[in-house]
């Protein structure tokens, strides 16, 4: 029996140890693993906990600025409503002693005084014209000015050997415009190239 192995001495100790002290051992390793994995489960809580407070902060955060811009909005178009509201009481107002004017016209129509009936209507005009400068607007007349597109609409073209070519003979109907923008062009007649014979 010479051949067989005698235990190493780690071997020979552990194998001397009784099971008690192992298990203790174990047992102590064990909770000293569990306390960590229990530290780092409260790290990682109290982390959760920072994150969904932080997230919450966020949302109410995100939710005050929505309901801050909704309500800036809505502020914006009563501010509109109310700005396109007082522009049209001030052109009514414009246009009462114009329709006040009209209804003296045709009062005095109805009374066959032609004369007033002409001063009338001649008032109405002047009147209407007032109300329509005092709202930005201002007449496009281009009686004798070469025929602009921007401000024009030709609707014909004639020859007249007094003209030259492409200016307005005749307007038809004034323009508009509303501060710089042309709301209606005028409407004219053109001088025609010159026939050749």
């Amino acid at each position: 029996m010479a051949n067989a192995k005698r235990p190493t001495t780690t071997t020979a100790r552990a194998a001397a140890r009784p099971p008690a002290e192992e298990a203790e051992e174990r047992a102590a390793h064990a909770e000293a693993r569990l306390a960590e994995l229990e530290a780092a489960m409260a790290a990682t809580r109290e982390e959760l906990v920072r994150v969904s407070a932080e997230r919450d902060a966020h949302k109410e955060l995100v939710q005050r600025v929505a309901a801050d811009f909704d309500n800036y909005r809505k502020r914006q178009i009563r501010e509109r409503e109310q700005q396109a509201l007082a522009a049209n009481e001030r052109l009514v107002l414009d246009l009462l002693p114009v329709l006040d004017a009209l209804e003296l016209a045709v009062d005095a129509f109805d009374n066959h005084e032609a004369e007033k009936v002409r001063e009338g209507v001649a008032y109405v005009h002047r009147a209407l014209l007032a109300a329509l400068e005092k709202a930005g607007a201002t007449t496009i007349d281009p009686h004798g000015t070469v025929f602009d597109p921007a401000e024009h609409e030709a609707l014909m073209a004639m020859p007249d050997p007094t003209a030259d070519e492409g200016v307005v003979l005749q307007v038809h109907q004034r323009g508009f415009r509303l501060g710089d923008r042309v709301i209606r062009p005028a409407r004219v007649v053109i001088a025609a190239p010159a026939e050749e014979s």
